[in-house]
């Protein structure tokens, strides 16, 4: 069985990197110094949402499924610095070369990856390999927006068009608990308050509803049979329980399908 690995991130302004383009002073509090890179963005886009340059990744989170089990786990702030945290995203393609499946992650979760990996020096040999070291990429690849080896859902589902389902809505309406804690709205003043727990347990609640709804998919293609689908989702269930955390509490008791 193909390694499958279900992937979120969390992102903050990059306070320092907007102080360097934008030459403000060192001492201006980073809620101003971000405010400043919002006004910019409302000024050309109509909204504040910043550019994945300018976007710091502060947790990536995970589901594995791989060798008859799956885990969930997050990397990055406090334990490793965002360098660290790219890094070992993209060393974890290269070991497991999983299929990964993301939502709306071919227009923000990869493009974020990589331009803030290749700021920090990051290697990503096996993420852009497309044929040149290993012919088997040529037909199936993280790059191509149609081989499945990376899967955006959200794209998929909307057969490729231009208005995917919300993660959030898709998610309550197929009986998973949806999203769960600070929201994505929430992030940067969770951030600022040094409320990273939190952070990190909304990006997994996250991660598990898209990879619940990547079960659902695989079902739905018959690429896995009701009974499959059943066995897969109790190994979740299983792996949540002995976690003995409130978020995986609550998203247990939410879960009615």
């Amino acid at each position: 069985m193909t390694p499958v690995l279900a992937f979120d991130i969390e992102t903050v302004p990059d306070c320092a990197g907007i102080r360097k383009l934008y030459k403000l002073p060192d001492d201006l509090p980073d809620a101003e110094v971000a405010e400043v890179a919002f006004q910019k963005r409302r000024a050309v886009s109509n909204n504040d949402f910043l550019p994945p340059h300018l976007q710091k990744v502060v947790v990536i989170s995970c589901v594995l499924r791989h060798d008859e089990e799956v885990w969930i786990f997050s990397i990055g702030e406090p334990e490793t610095g965002e360098a660290g945290a790219i890094q070992r995203f993209f060393d974890g393609l290269a070991k497991y070369a999983p299929q990964i499946v993301s939502w709306n992650g071919r227009n923000f979760d990869l493009p974020v990856l990589v331009t803030r990996g290749m700021i920090h020096g990051v290697t990503a040999a096996c993420f852009w390999d497309t044929g040149q070291d290993n012919k088997d990429a040529k037909w199936s690849n993280y790059i191509n927006r149609f081989h499945d080896r990376h899967l955006d859902l959200m794209d998929v589902l909307s057969l490729y068009g231009s208005r995917g389902s919300p993660l959030d809505e898709l998610a309550r309406l197929s009986g998973y608990p949806g999203k769960l804690g600070v929201g994505g709205g929430g992030v940067w003043d969770a951030y600022r308050r040094g409320e990273l727990g939190p952070i990190r347990d909304y990006c997994e609640t996250d991660c598990a509803n898209t990879y619940l709804l990547y079960l659902r998919f695989q079902m739905m293609r018959c690429a896995i049979s009701r009974e499959q689908y059943d066995k897969e989702t109790a190994l979740l269930r299983a792996f949540m329980e002995k976690q003995n955390q409130p978020h995986w509490r609550e998203f247990l008791s939410l879960w009615k399908n």
